[in-house]
């Protein structure tokens, strides 16, 4: 079971970085290279506890659909999703934020299941580990630069 650890330190406060990782709209910005769109349950504004979002994406030039429900959340601190059905045997997303002197450093553990047994395998050798490593790097990228854009959470959110 492939397993991702990122730590991203952010000049912006806790709070805000913790909406900012919650919020729809900042996810469907940063996911533009596949088109990915929210399209049932929360479809924008900030997702909370017990709410789910349904994505469609292109990835591999192909059109997946998966939803996420969120199923623990510790305001400001911590939020977990988990896929609820999709492509995944199993996906499970462990967003924790916490306050590093001036700046909030925040630690996503991701972990994912394939379906399709060895050739499952395979591809999380070959390719997916490094593919969702990547997307990860990319949203957290987006959610620096417009945490550290505006500092002020009301400005923020509007993007």
């Amino acid at each position: 079971m492939p397993l991702i650890v990122l730590k991203t330190l952010i000049d912006a406060p806790l709070e805000s970085c913790f909406d900012l990782a919650r919020s729809i709209d900042l996810h469907v910005q940063s996911m533009q290279q596949s088109g990915e769109k929210a399209i049932a349950g929360k479809i924008n504004g900030l997702i909370c506890l017990n709410e789910s979002v349904t994505w469609r994406a292109k990835h591999f030039g192909l059109y997946f659909t998966m939803s996420n429900k969120i199923t623990a959340m510790e305001q400001p601190n911590f939020f977990i999703d988990e896929m609820i059905k999709g492509p995944f045997k199993k996906l499970h997303h462990q967003h924790l934020f916490k306050v590093l002197g001036t700046q909030t450093e925040m630690t996503d553990i991701f972990w994912f299941e394939t379906p399709f047994g060895i050739l499952g395998w395979l591809a999380n050798k070959v390719l997916l580990k490094s593919y969702m490593k990547k997307l990860l790097l990319k949203r957290n990228e987006m959610l620096s630069r417009v945490a550290n854009f505006d500092n002020s959470p009301s400005n923020m959110l509007k993007i």
